[in-house]
């Protein structure tokens, strides 16, 4: 229909006094036209089609972008992780001051202030009382003899302050104070010459 209007529309207007033979000529000129305007039309289904890929293409894509993983790169080739020797457990009981501290290695205390002491110095305590370990025990009369704990000092401090109040009834007599102890920070680097000594073996 929209061919046919179309060629209406290119038609020349007749009037009545026009020649027969020329309105012929129109006629079979508007024949031509109407069927060289319908062989141009297009099937949806086949332009449709015309745009889909063919199957062989399609299944081709992804063999392009697939990783070989057959191949294997000969410079990657797994380290082997030497293992470090584990250190034998062991702790100790040390005195400093009038205190006893238990200690292990690797670990940090809190003792009260190590007068002359600055931050990275090394200390030693030799006031050894006990070394223990997984298998046997060390036991001081009173010291362990030979026996010393290394460690290093990490930070002189105070401690958390403590609140003194007084107070008497009927006097009016209120005093709040507050304390802070300064102790000192040790990390424990070492316990050292403990195998010289008699040593008890423990129960399994």
């Amino acid at each position: 229909m929209a061919a046919l209007s179309f060629c209406s529309s290119l038609a020349p207007n007749l009037s009545v006094n026009q020649n027969p033979a020329t309105f012929y000529l129109s006629k079979t000129s508007i024949s031509f036209l109407s069927h060289s305007l319908s062989s141009l039309k297009l099937n949806p289904k086949q332009a449709a089609l015309s745009f889909i890929p063919k199957s062989s293409e399609t299944e081709a894509a992804p063999s392009l972008t697939e990783p070989d993983t057959d191949k294997t790169d000969p410079e990657e080739e797994p380290v082997a992780q030497t293992a470090e020797p584990k250190r034998e457990e062991v702790f100790a009981v040390v005195m400093v001051g009038s205190r006893q501290y238990i200690v292990h290695p690797g670990r940090y205390i809190y003792t009260q202030r190590l007068k002359g002491a600055d931050v990275n110095d090394k200390i030693t305590l030799n006031k050894v009382l006990l070394v223990g370990t997984k298998t046997s025990a060390y036991i001081g009369r009173p010291i362990v003899s030979n026996a010393v704990v290394h460690a290093i000092v990490e930070e002189q401090t105070l401690d958390k302050k403590v609140i003194v109040f007084k107070y008497k009834k009927k006097k009016n007599y209120r005093r709040n104070i507050g304390h802070r102890q300064p102790i000192t920070r040790i990390r424990i680097t070492s316990i050292t010459g403990y195998e010289s000594s008699p040593a008890a073996t423990l129960p399994s």
